[in-house]
């Protein structure tokens, strides 16, 4: 098979610092500051100052060569911040790379962020027909695709509407009903399909399935690796702007997995001012480090976090298979527990047994919530940093799949 898309030592470099206040007059302002010796007047309370970073850059893709062939489903991967959707952004034409070299042989379609591609104000009839016009599609050959988008969608009550008003939810079931069904040679989906629903999520892993069948190409950049497992054969690991691995995608999985940090987590750097963990293990009820655990067998996480005001937390604690599937989470509204208080250092252990429907490598996400904090977000979140094995008999429990299911679990406050 041919060729459709080739990348050739693609590099992509973004500059930091002053770039912009999006007017005149404070351009101005804060070029007068910096002929003064003054600091940024717009810089954020707390951040560093602008000026002091110009000249600073950053290597979001670095030297990056790969091809993909016609009728081809690749999936990629990669922790955020890897390059992905600045590889999709340059493939799409949306940015342009810093050097190297991007030859695509036919027309793309992209999803790439809630809302591209759409105009705010014009209905989601006048944008279908807007995306087609883009694609170099004619009236007639949208005409007759028109309700199978329509219906694909979902939306056919607020078509006339201006998509302004549209939740997130309905803006990607329209967007990726457009980029479907206007019949590009090459879809490149990201990870904006996490909007959407479950059964919409599958109905459009069906789509792309079926474009990668009729012999045109789908790049697919998601964190469910279930997806892409299901759909892409092939799938390429980029970690630091740096393709790692390109092969098949169980092998990338395996890969990625093992990249990532094994018990215990602790912190090297942080500012002691802050409310952070300082350590997070895993261990049996003798205390010893363990990174395999059997079905049934009791299990002790510790957590000790630095609480410099003594300040009342409230943990976060969920865990994840290598599909990005989550299988069981704890928070203190969940389990009914009251909130944590002990400082400066605030010691923790939950202990439970490993439920008979987890098995095989499990990773753990953990954040720290403050009582009575107005933003419902953590004030730290450790995302993948602690793995560990589950081996035994797996039982067909399919209610272990839904993230509140109840594992009975012992929660300590422990003394310093």
């Amino acid at each position: 098979m041919k060729n459709v898309i080739s990348v050739e030592h693609l590099s992509k470099q973004y500059d930091l610092g002053v770039i912009g206040t999006g007017t005149i007059s404070r351009d101005l302002e804060r070029w007068w500051a910096r002929v003064r010796g003054k600091p940024d007047p717009y810089s954020r309370i707390g951040q560093k100052d602008s000026f002091e970073r110009i000249g600073e850059s950053i290597l979001a893709l670095d030297d990056v060569s790969f091809q993909v062939q016609q009728g081809e489903a690749l999936g990629i991967i990669g922790r955020n911040g890897a390059g992905k959707s600045t590889l999709l952004k340059i493939l799409s034409r949306v940015t342009a790379p810093t050097s190297g070299m991007v030859k695509v042989k036919g027309r793309i379609g992209s999803l790439l962020e809630v809302g591209t591609g759409f105009h705010p104000e014009l209905t989601g009839r006048e944008n279908v027909y807007l995306n087609g016009a883009i694609l170099g599609m004619r009236k007639e050959d949208i005409n007759r695709r028109f309700d199978e988008i329509v219906d694909f969608s979902g939306v056919e009550k607020f078509i006339d509407t201006p998509v302004k008003r549209y939740s997130s939810g309905m803006y990607v079931r329209l967007a990726f009903a457009v980029a479907a069904h206007l019949d590009p040679e090459i879809l490149i989906v990201d990870e904006v399909l996490a909007v959407g629903d479950g059964e919409f999520q599958k109905k459009c892993l069906g789509k792309m399935s079926e474009v990668s069948s009729e012999g045109r190409t789908v790049l697919f950049v998601s964190h469910r690796l279930e997806s892409i497992s299901a759909l892409c054969p092939i799938s390429m690991l980029i970690s630091d702007g740096k393709i790692v691995l390109k092969d098949e995608t169980s092998v990338v999985i395996s890969k990625y997995t093992d990249e990532k940090l094994s018990n215990p987590y602790e912190t090297l750097i942080k500012d002691k001012s802050s409310v952070h963990f300082k350590q997070i293990k895993a261990t049996d009820q003798s205390g010893n480090l363990k990174n395999s655990f059997r079905i049934g067998e009791p299990v002790v996480f510790s957590f000790e976090i630095n609480n410099p005001y003594s300040q009342s937390l409230e943990l976060g604690l969920s865990f994840w298979d290598k599909y990005n599937t989550r299988l069981w989470i704890f928070t203190n509204e969940l389990y009914d527990c009251l909130p944590f208080q002990k400082g400066p250092v605030t010691k923790v252990s939950i202990s439970f047994q490993i439920p008979s429907y987890i098995h095989g490598d499990v990773f753990v996400h953990a954040g720290i919530h403050i009582t009575g904090q107005l933003s419902p977000h953590y004030v730290e979140n450790i995302r993948d940093r602690i793995r560990f094995n589950i081996t035994g008999d797996l039982t067909n429990n399919k209610d272990g799949k839904f993230a509140k299911h109840i594992v009975p679990a012992n929660v300590r406050l422990l003394e310093e």
